[in-house]
Formats: structure tokens, C-alpha cells, sequence
């Protein structure tokens, strides 16, 4: 009861806590979850390569990609980049619920299998 009228307050609409509020995952958080599944993708990485590194762009729940990475030479590189694209996609919508219409995947440097030096 309110004190100053002495009625009753109106009682709130129950909404469910699932519906109540929004989520809005960071762009820099999605990225690394996006480079991180490159990761297990391409896993093992060569020795001397750098750990693969993402951008994105979210807008509403879509999330465009773009991955970085460095590959073992020789190697089926399509198939790499394809690997890369799938699990990538697969791991963004599990774990931020995010649509992945696209995944665009940049080779950056090649590393030979030997360990010896690079190519390119």
C-alpha cells in the first residue's frame, strides 16, 4: 500500500527472467573466440608460426570475420582455409549465438615444414 494514499500500487508485469534485459557480446571478445577456433582448426600450428589473429564486425546478430593466420608449407592450403572457415563459423554461433554469414580467411606468411626459415 502506498503510505501517502493509502492504495494499492499497481503489481509489475511478471516477465520472465530469460526475457528480461540484453546481451551484447564485445566485438574484441567475439574476435578472440573466432581466433581461437582458427586455432584449434589449424592445430598443430608450426613451430615458428604466430597464433592466428581475427577482426569482426557485429551488427544486430550477424558476424562478419576475418582471420589471419600463418600455415605450414607445403600444404593443402584450401582445405586449411576451408577447415579454418567451418569450425570458425561453428564456434561463434555455440558461443556467442551469432549468426556467420562469412568468414574471410588471409594466409599471411608460409612456413616450411622443417622449421627452416619461411616462404614468401
Amino acid at each position: 500500500m502506498r503510505a501517502e494514499t493509502g492504495t494499492p500500487r499497481p503489481s509489475p508485469a511478471r516477465v520472465p527472467p530469460g526475457e528480461r534485459g540484453a546481451t551484447r557480446i564485445a566485438d574484441r571478445v567475439v574476435a578472440k573466440i573466432a581466433a581461437q577456433a582458427a586455432r584449434e582448426a589449424l592445430a598443430p600450428l608450426p613451430e615458428a608460426a604466430a597464433a592466428p589473429r581475427a577482426t569482426v564486425d557485429v551488427r544486430q546478430e550477424t558476424a562478419r570475420v576475418h582471420v589471419h593466420v600463418e600455415l605450414g608449407y607445403p600444404g593443402d592450403l584450401g582445405a586449411r582455409c576451408a577447415a579454418v572457415r567451418r569450425h570458425v563459423t561453428e564456434r561463434v554461433d555455440a558461443l556467442a549465438g551469432l549468426r556467420v554469414p562469412q568468414v574471410a580467411v588471409q594466409i599471411e606468411r608460409l612456413h616450411t615444414e622443417t622449421g627452416r626459415g619461411r616462404v614468401g
